[in-house]
C-alpha cells in the first residue's frame, strides 16, 4: 500500500479513515475511551466543508446521524459502553428505514458505567441483538491500527452499499495504542456510495425493490417525496399492517445481508499441518493469541487459528471446518463467555470448545493463552 505514513492512535485512525471514505457528518457525545474520534473530527470536518455536532446525549447523537444520512451525507458516531446501549433504539430505526450510518463502539468494561478506562469485549452480542425485533446486523472487529483504518472504510462501504447501519467494534487497547500506519493515496481503496434513483421524482418509490433487493435512496430536499417511519411500511414508505407485505419486507431486510456474505465476511485463517488444537479470537485479544501461537510452535505444538474480522455475520463455514479438523477449540475473549457460544453452535459437538476469559479490565496475556494450549494439547 502506497501513501502517507503516520504514527496514529487507533481512534485517530477511525477518524482519518472516515474522512477518506467520504464521511462529512459526525454527531456524538464525549465518552471514554472513544472521545478522541470526536476531537479529531471536530477539527478536521469543518476544514473540508463537513459538519460536527456535539449533541446533548447519545440518543440524540444517533438520531442526528440518521437525519444527516437522509439528506445524503455519509455519517458517523462514536461511543462506548452505556452510550452504545442508548443508541440501540435508533439503530433499530435505521435498520427498519434502511438508512446507512456507521457506529463505532470502543468497548470498555461493564455493565453500566463499569470500567471506563479498562478494555473489554463484552458488547459483541449486543452488536448482534441489542435492538429488538428481527433485523440485519453487520459488525467488524479490527485488531491493529492499520486494520482500524481499512475496516472503517469498509464499514462505510458496506453501510452505503447495503443501506444498513454498521458497527465497528474496537476496544480501549486498540483505540488508544499507537502504531505506524499508511494512509492510502486517494482512490487506492475502493469507495462505495448508496444506490441512487434513476426515475424522475414523480415516479420515485423509496422502497421499490422491482430492480433489486436494495432500493435506490434519494436525498431529502432534492425533490423526491418519501416517507420515513419505524413502522412496517409498503413501497411508498407509509405504514402498513398487511401480513402479505410485512413478512416479505422483514425477510428482505435479512436477505440483504445473507445474500451478500461474499462481500461482508472477512477473516484470517491460519492452518498448520497436523494441528489438533484450534483457536478462535478477535480484536485485541487476537494479538495475544498470535504471540502465544509462536511460543506454542517453538514447543512443538501446532495450533490452527481463525480470526474473524467480520464478527456479524459470524464466519460459520470457517468455524465448522476448524471443528472438523481439530479436537479442541480455544476461544480467548475479554468477557465471561460470549462469542464462545457461537463457536459451540458451529462446532456442533465435533470439537470440544473451551474459553480463556478475563473481565477485570486487563488484557488477556499470551502466557494465559499458552497455558491453556498446553493443558489441552
Amino acid at each position: 500500500m502506497s501513501g502517507r505514513e503516520v504514527f496514529y492512535q487507533g481512534n485517530e485512525a477511525v477518524a482519518e479513515a472516515a474522512l477518506y471514505a467520504g464521511c462529512r457528518f459526525f454527531a456524538g457525545y464525549p465518552i471514554t475511551p472513544s472521545t478522541e474520534v470526536a476531537e479529531f473530527l471536530s477539527r478536521r470536518l469543518p476544514m473540508i466543508g463537513g459538519s460536527f455536532i456535539q449533541m446533548e446525549d447519545e440518543i440524540s447523537a444517533m438520531a442526528a446521524v440518521i437525519g444527516a444520512s437522509l439528506v445524503g451525507k455519509k455519517s458517523l458516531t462514536a461511543t462506548s459502553g452505556p452510550g452504545y446501549s442508548l443508541k440501540m433504539e435508533n439503530m433499530g430505526f435505521a435498520c427498519m428505514t434502511e438508512v446507512p450510518c456507521v457506529v463505532v463502539n470502543v468497548m470498555r468494561g461493564g455493565p453500566s458505567t463499569g470500567l471506563p478506562t479498562g478494555p473489554s469485549q463484552a458488547d459483541v452480542m449486543q452488536a448482534r441483538w441489542g435492538t429488538h425485533g428481527d433485523h440485519p446486523a453487520i459488525a467488524l472487529a479490527p485488531s491493529s491500527v492499520q486494520e482500524i483504518f481499512t475496516e472503517t472504510v469498509r464499514a462505510f462501504n458496506l453501510s452505503e452499499r447495503l443501506r444498513t447501519p454498521v458497527s465497528l467494534l474496537t476496544d480501549e487497547i486498540i483505540g488508544h495504542m499507537r502504531e505506524k500506519i499508511t494512509i492510502p493515496e486517494a482512490g487506492e481503496l475502493e469507495i462505495w456510495d448508496r444506490p441512487r434513483p434513476v426515475v424522475p421524482p414523480e415516479d420515485y418509490r423509496p422502497y421499490d425493490t422491482s430492480a433489486g433487493i436494495i432500493p435506490p435512496m434519494a436525498d431529502f430536499g432534492m425533490g423526491y417525496r418519501w416517507h420515513v417511519t419505524g413502522l412496517n411500511h409498503d413501497q411508498t414508505g407509509f405504514p402498513t399492517n398487511k401480513p402479505e407485505l410485512v413478512q416479505p419486507e422483514e425477510e428482505r431486510l435479512l436477505a440483504k445481508i445473507t445474500s451478500n456474505l461474499s462481500i461482508i465476511e472477512k477473516y484470517e485463517d491460519i492452518r498448520r499441518e497436523g494441528a489438533r488444537v484450534g483457536m478462535i479470537s478477535y480484536g485485541s485479544s487476537a494479538r495475544s493469541c498470535k504471540s502465544a501461537l509462536s511460543e506454542a510452535l517453538s514447543e512443538g505444538i501446532s495450533v490452527d487459528f481463525l480470526r474473524p474480522v467480520t464478527l456479524w455475520p459470524f464466519p460459520e463455514r470457517a468455524a465448522r471446518e476448524m471443528a472438523d479438523r481439530v479436537d479442541v477449540i480455544i476461544v480467548p475473549e475479554m468477557n465471561l463467555g460470549q462469542m464462545i457460544l457461537e463457536v459451540e453452535r458451529c462446532a456442533g459437538g465435533r470439537a470440544e470448545v473451551v474459553g480463556v476469559n478475563r473481565a477485570d479490565g486487563e488484557p488477556i496475556t499470551p502466557a494465559q493463552i499458552l497455558q491453556r494450549i498446553r493443558e489441552v494439547a
